[in-house]
């Protein structure tokens, strides 16, 4: 297995984030180990911010049941669950928050997962799906960079609502960018200053190969950039 904790170490230090990223897992049954979530979260992403915090655990399909959105991205809805996610839509649509044309555009895991296995990345007891962490733009701009001379950065657009459909975004297409939604932000306290990027877990450690050329690179054309700032910027 890969050293995580050293790539949990990698991505830190670029993003320059005390927020540990998060390993994700979509699987079809529980892992050795590793207990049950127990309790109840208003969401999905609310698991992220358990995660991050230090637990390692799984969910079943039930536990996602309190965030239509979230059950939607995560294909874990019943026929009996259907109606409370049209009603969500429809405060959404009467308030102007998005349009229903848009759904079709919302990423969806192809397949129910039976469980899903969340983590600390440094301490992920199973190769993760997919790799979530947050930072400022700038530092999320150099993950992306990363992400793309491993030759792993989705050609996708920088994604919005629902947060939670960039880890199936992820899985289909490589890293992806968020830019969060108001309802992750309520349930993982993460800042307003702060965006999202989710990379594929088998790309991840191409990526974190890359990461070192990266930030030499951007100090270099730090120092390159202010010199022709100050040589060629003239009132």
């Amino acid at each position: 297995m890969p050293d995580y904790r050293a790539i949990e170490h990698q991505i830190l230090e670029m993003l320059g984030s005390v927020r540990r990223p998060v390993a994700v897992a979509f699987l079809d049954a529980p892992p050795a180990g590793v207990p049950k979530f127990s309790g109840s979260e208003p969401s999905s992403c609310s698991f992220w911010r358990l995660a991050a915090g230090g637990r390692v655990f799984y969910t079943v399909p039930a536990d996602h049941f309190n965030c239509p959105v979230g059950g939607y991205t995560h294909n874990t809805l019943t026929p009996e669950r259907m109606p409370e996610l049209n009603d969500v839509l429809k405060l959404m649509t009467d308030i102007g928050y998005v349009r229903m044309e848009e759904i079709p555009g919302v990423f969806q895991l192809p397949v129910t997962p039976n469980v899903v296995v969340y983590a600390p990345l440094g301490e992920a007891p199973v190769a993760p799906s997919a790799v979530l962490a947050s930072g400022k733009p700038g530092r999320v701009m150099m993950l992306a960079e990363a992400a793309n001379r491993a030759g792993a950065l989705s050609q996708l657009p920088l994604l919005g609502r629902p947060t939670c459909m960039a880890l199936p975004a992820a899985l289909a297409q490589g890293a992806v960018t968020s830019s969060g939604c108001i309802g992750n932000r309520v349930y993982t306290d993460i800042g307003e200053d702060e965006l999202y990027v989710v990379l594929r877990g088998t790309d991840l450690e191409r990526i974190a190969a890359e990461i070192p050329t990266i930030r030499s690179a951007n100090q270099t054309l730090t120092g390159y950039h202010q010199q022709r700032r100050q040589d060629l910027s003239h009132l």
